[in-house]
């Protein structure tokens, strides 16, 4: 685990999170946070799985292998309210986390998209082609 203390503090910064932010979203102290990224103490299995459901690739924590599957939350997100989106439900029960997809959606992003779902085919088109003109705008500006 030498390496552990390290990774995840990299991949707090790949969120744009404070460790104030981490700690809470992992259900712990700041100071526990901080203990954890000078690896003076070791998180819990709770801790990991916390962290896991806000976009921290854990696989990569314990392994140094990065996960192909775990999409980044934008630091623009820092606070934003956002949902776990379920795609399947376990045979015996509750959603678990190997059945979950990757990605969080703001509010707004949901709204958004609940609006692109209810279209029709001619309204999906239009927005698609919206989209794209302002992100090739945004693009051409970096």
């Amino acid at each position: 685990m030498s390496d552990f203390p390290s990774r995840l503090r990299d991949e707090r910064k790949r969120l744009g999170l404070s460790q104030e932010a981490l700690a809470a979203l992992g259900g712990v102290k700041l100071n526990a946070q901080s203990n954890y990224e000078n690896g003076k103490r070791a998180p819990d299995s709770v801790y990991l799985e916390a962290i896991a459901l806000h976009g921290i690739d854990v696989g990569y924590l314990l392994t140094g292998v990065p996960s192909a599957t775990v999409n980044a939350l934008p630091a623009a997100n820092e606070g934003a309210p956002f949902k776990y989106k379920e795609t399947a439900t376990h045979q015996s029960g509750p959603v678990i986390a190997s059945e979950r997809s990757a990605r969080y959606l703001t509010q707004e992003q949901e709204a958004l998209l609940d609006n692109y779902k209810a279209t029709d085919d001619r309204g999906r088109a239009v927005a698609r082609t919206v989209l794209e003109a302002l992100a090739k705008t945004k693009k051409a500006k970096e």
